[in-house]
């Protein structure tokens, strides 16, 4: 007759583990003897070297009563059932551990590898970091609420940052967030961006655009109130919406 302590000590677990194993009804807990303390014999440490091999090899304790009285292929049948579920939390566990290792590239962890490119592109052209991130968090919502319009939009504004005079327009725009709303450059940048994306716009742009499906309302008035806006930024969309009506209005007297 051993005690609690030799026990588990003989098992190689730990009193509390033993402890446990009674309160889940693994290990039956015997009487107390004439001074007080539970008595073990040889059959409870064989039952706890099992208990033991079967939860250190991942089998969830609700589980080891069943397979401990179990015959040979019931017990092989709910092995390989716990295998099957143990390699699906592994495979789990690899992704997660991909998306974590991808922590230390930044960008990518939250969007493509081609759009993490994109905004390192906008760094390096000297655009600001409150620009990037504003940009990064729009690709993160659109690509996510809407792959197919986020495809087309994306495909175009890598054309547009291959042009110099695009680079010019995106960093003074860039650096405009903070003008105050009356600063006297605001209608000469409107229309810059203007006259760029008029000389830009062709048939090819138009076609493309035409075939993505029909975005969900509700898609679109999500994304436009994620924009970040500011008083400088309000105005130039003004202007823009002013020069493209002036353009498309009837014509006035000669």
């Amino acid at each position: 007759m051993i005690t609690i302590g030799q026990l588990a000590s003989y098992a190689g677990v730990t009193v509390k583990a033993v402890r446990v194993y009674h309160a889940r009804g693994l290990l039956p807990e015997p009487p107390r003897d004439a001074s007080g303390y539970r008595r073990y014999t040889a059959e409870d440490a064989i039952s706890l070297v099992k208990i033991r091999t079967l939860a250190e090899a991942g089998v969830p304790l609700a589980r080891i009563r069943d397979l401990l009285t179990a015959d040979p292929a019931a017990f092989a049948a709910a092995i390989a059932e716990i295998d099957r579920g143990l390699a699906r939390k592994a495979a789990g566990l690899r992704r997660s551990r991909e998306r974590i290792a991808q922590l230390s590239g930044g960008d990518r962890l939250f969007v493509s590898d081609e759009m993490a490119a994109f905004l390192g592109r906008l760094r390096e052209i000297g655009v600001s970091a409150r620009g990037v991130q504003l940009e990064r968090d729009l690709w993160i919502l659109l690509q996510s609420v809407s792959p197919a319009q986020a495809a087309v939009w994306f495909a175009d504004k890598q054309d547009a940052l291959a042009d110099p005079e695009f680079q010019a327009i995106y960093r003074e725009f860039d650096a405009a967030f903070c003008w105050p709303a009356d600063d006297p450059r605001l209608p000469a940048l409107a229309g810059r961006a203007h006259r760029w994306l008029a000389a830009r716009a062709g048939p090819g742009t138009e076609a493309a655009r035409a075939a993505v499906p029909a975005q969900d309302p509700a898609v679109t008035e999500l994304i436009q109130s994620s924009a970040v806006l500011s008083p400088a930024w309000e105005k130039l969309a003004g202007l823009g919406r002013e020069l493209r009506a002036g353009e498309s209005g009837p014509a006035g007297p000669s």
